[in-house]
C-alpha cells in the first residue's frame, strides 16, 4: 500500500511516499480503507519537532480521516466490514497508525459511524476540529455537558477566530444547540466565513470599538469564551466576559504570554478552562462524538464554503504541500484524497 511517511523531525520536505504492507488489525482494532485523511495545525507541529523531537519510529501523519471499515480484529462488535467511518487521534501513541496512507490499523473506540448521507470530506474534518469545540462549549459553569438542540440556550457564546477550524466548529455547534453566537475575526473575507457558518453577530477584533460592539450585543457580557489567541485576546476576554463567565483556551496562536490579572479575575469569578483532546479522555470524545454525529444528521455541521469552511484538496502523492499549506495558515480545511476510487 501507498503510505508517507517520516523518519526525522523537519519542514515538510521529510514526508516521503514509501509502499508498506498492509498491516493486520489486532485484538480490538479496526482496519480502515481511508478515502479522505484530514490535516490539523497538530500533525505539522509533530511533523516540525515541536512535540518532543527526533520520532523514535518511522511515522505516518494525520490523526484524522474517514474511509471504510476493511477487517475486524477480535472481539469488536461494534463496527461491521464494509461500514463508513470517520476517525480521530489515529496516530496518538501509534507512529504507524496515521491516516495519510491506504490502510491504517486503530482501536476500535477511535472510530465512529458516518452518518448516513454525510462525505467522506466531512468526515475527515470533523475529529479534533470539532471535538475541541465540542469540549470547549461543554465546560462552563452551570453549562451543559452534552450538546443537544436547545442545550445552549439563553447563553450567549463568543468564538475567537471565527473563520478557523475549531472556531468554525465551535460557531455551528453553539448555534445547534440554541446559542446567541458572536464571533470574532481580522478581516472581511472571514467575516463572511463566519456568518456563513452561523454567527449571529461577527465583529472584527481588530476595531478600536470591538468591547463595545460586543458588549452592545451581550450587555451583560458573554457566558462562555472559545479562544483560540488567550494571550493576545486576554484584555478583550475580560472586557466582555460576565460575571461566572469561562474562557476555554484550546491555543495561543500568536505565542502573547498569558499574564493573569488576579483582581480583576477574582471580582469576575472568571473560570479557566484548557482544552487538549489527548489527554481528555476517550468516555469524553465517544459522548462528544456521539452529539457531533446527531448534528450532522440534522444536517447543522457541514464544511465547503457554504458552511464557513472552504475546502483545500491535494492527492496523497502532495502530502507535503497540503502540510505547508496548513503551516502558512491557509484558511479553511486542508484534505488529502488517499483513494480517488
Amino acid at each position: 500500500m501507498r503510505t508517507i511517511r517520516y523518519t526525522r523531525p523537519g519542514d515538510p520536505a521529510v514526508l516521503e511516499l514509501v509502499d508498506a504492507p498492509i498491516p493486520e488489525p489486532g485484538d480490538g482494532e479496526v482496519r480502515l480503507r481511508v478515502m479522505v485523511s484530514g490535516v490539523n495545525p497538530t500533525d505539522w507541529k509533530a511533523r516540525s519537532g515541536q512535540y518532543g523531537g527526533a520520532p523514535a519510529d518511522a511515522t505516518v501523519p494525520n490523526h484524522d480521516g474517514a474511509g471504510v471499515v476493511d477487517k475486524l480484529g477480535a472481539g469488536v462488535d461494534s463496527l461491521g466490514v464494509g461500514d463508513r467511518v470517520w476517525v480521530t487521534l489515529a496516530g496518538d501513541g501509534r507512529p504507524a497508525s496515521g491516516t495519510a496512507q491506504e490502510f491504517t490499523v486503530v482501536p476500535a473506540e477511535r472510530v465512529f459511524p458516518l452518518p448516513a448521507g454525510a462525505g467522506f470530506d466531512l468526515g475527515a474534518s470533523t475529529g479534533i476540529p470539532a471535538l475541541t469545540a465540542h469540549r470547549a462549549l461543554t465546560v462552563g459553569e452551570g453549562g451543559p455537558t452534552r450538546l443537544a438542540p436547545d442545550a445552549l440556550a439563553d447563553r450567549t457564546i463568543l468564538v475567537a477566530g471565527g473563520a478557523g477550524a475549531v472556531g468554525n466548529a465551535a460557531i455551528q455547534l453553539a448555534r445547534w444547540a440554541g446559542a446567541e453566537v458572536i464571533a470574532t475575526v481580522s478581516q472581511e473575507a472571514k467575516a463572511r466565513l463566519a456568518t456563513a457558518a452561523g454567527a449571529h453577530h461577527v465583529v472584527n477584533y481588530r476595531d478600536p470599538d470591538a468591547v463595545e460592539a460586543i458588549r452592545g450585543i451581550a450587555p451583560d457580557g458573554v457566558d462562555l469564551v472559545v479562544e483560540v489567541a488567550a494571550g493576545a485576546n486576554a484584555e478583550l476576554d475580560l472586557a466582555v466576559l460576565r460575571p461566572g463567565g469561562t474562557i476555554s483556551i484550546y491555543a495561543n496562536d500568536g505565542g502573547v504570554p498569558v499574564d493573569l490579572d488576579v483582581r480583576r479575575n477574582m471580582g469576575l469569578n472568571t473560570r479557566y478552562q484548557f482544552v487538549l483532546l489527548y489527554t481528555v479522555g476517550w468516555d469524553r470524545i465517544s459522548a462528544g462524538a456521539t452529539d457531533i454525529n446527531q448534528a450532522i444528521a440534522d444536517g447543522a455541521f457541514r464544511v465547503g464554503e457554504e458552511a464557513g469552511l472552504p475546502l483545500h484538496r491535494y492527492p496523497l502523492e502532495e502530502t507535503a504541500a497540503a502540510h505547508a499549506a496548513v503551516e502558512s495558515g491557509a484558511v479553511g480545511k486542508v484534505l488529502i484524497t488517499v483513494d480517488a476510487s
